[in-house]
């Protein structure tokens, strides 16, 4: 072999808890979670009291959040941003001021920004790619009054997972 020369190893196939660890870990960094909000989420879903289709309830979860709502209807360009216009008090549920992103929106609730935070520029910008904006089926956004409303809980198929979820429940119930 000549010198300087690397030998290229073969790949080793990941062990199925490596499989598990991965799509957890792409699931939180999707999401923006910390490691106990993801696992209470999964403690919440197996373990508790509900009765379903547990992916798609874990998934209503975490869609549900009000960090997420504002970046699916289009408000922020990613979670993260989402994340921050939340916690900084930029939005009203239902005419009272939230400020916790992970704050569970329900059906019917109407989230709106504040009044003083649509003269910032940040929100006069975000207008105007709402004109051409499609938001999910689950929410209802009304581009004119800047306002979303949530008219259904998402589905599975809506939310489109990058991960399989039964990995993560496997990972969790070790």
């Amino acid at each position: 072999m000549q010198k300087g020369v690397v030998r290229k190893r073969r790949p080793t196939p990941q062990s199925e808890y490596g499989r598990q660890l991965q799509q957890k870990q792409d699931l939180k960094a999707q999401y923006n979670l910390r490691e106990k909000q993801m696992k209470n989420y999964v403690k919440e879903v197996l373990g508790g009291a509900s009765h379903g289709n547990s992916p798609e309830l874990f998934l209503q979860k975490l869609e549900r959040r009000l960090d997420n709502v504002v970046f699916r209807a289009g408000f922020a360009p990613t979670r993260k941003q989402g994340r921050q216009m939340v916690s900084h008090g930029h939005f009203l549920v239902n005419g009272r001021k939230v400020d916790i992103p992970s704050f569970e929106v329900k059906r019917g609730d109407i989230i709106s920004p504040r009044p003083s935070s649509m003269e910032r520029t940040l929100f006069k910008n975000t207008l105007l790619g709402l004109k051409k904006y499609e938001a999910p089926s689950w929410i209802q956004l009304n581009k004119e009054k800047p306002e979303i409303t949530i008219k259904l809980l998402p589905t599975l198929a809506e939310a489109a997972p990058s991960v399989e979820i039964p990995l993560i429940f496997e990972f969790y119930s070790r």
